[in-house]
């Protein structure tokens, strides 16, 4: 049995500028997945830096509200809601609540860093 506290993983600022703490990735822990779990932080009034995975991702918003952006759609979000994004799809996420947003960062496959591309806001 694997189990993992949050409150253990190392808190990192991602390349889209939001706090993270990977909870699980299957080059990194004794897993037997393809996918990478993260769990995902972005304090009141920010926005993380537009970016694109080679990849698809799922947000699942856990607390907050934000604006998310793929391509050129944007939505209202809040917590309770998953959100797809496709490979390839240029992605960012809006604070607009008065409280940290919180979410969980599901990237099939697994994350890797030469998959992302952080594109200048």
């Amino acid at each position: 049995m694997f189990i993992r506290d949050v409150q253990e993983c190392e808190e990192i600022i991602a390349g889209d500028n939001t706090i993270l703490r990977e909870l699980l990735h299957p080059d990194k822990a004794d897993v037997a997945i393809r996918y990478s779990l993260a769990y995902a932080l972005l304090k009141p009034g920010q926005t993380s830096l537009p970016h694109r995975l080679r990849t698809s991702e799922v947000y699942y918003i856990l607390e907050g509200t934000a604006e998310m952006y793929i391509n050129e759609t944007s939505k209202h979000v809040h917590a309770g809601q998953a959100v797809y994004i496709p490979p390839d799809s240029v992605q960012f996420i809006r604070n607009t609540g008065d409280v940290n947003l919180v979410f969980l960062c599901i990237v099939d496959p697994a994350w890797r860093k030469e998959n992302e591309e952080v594109l200048e806001s």
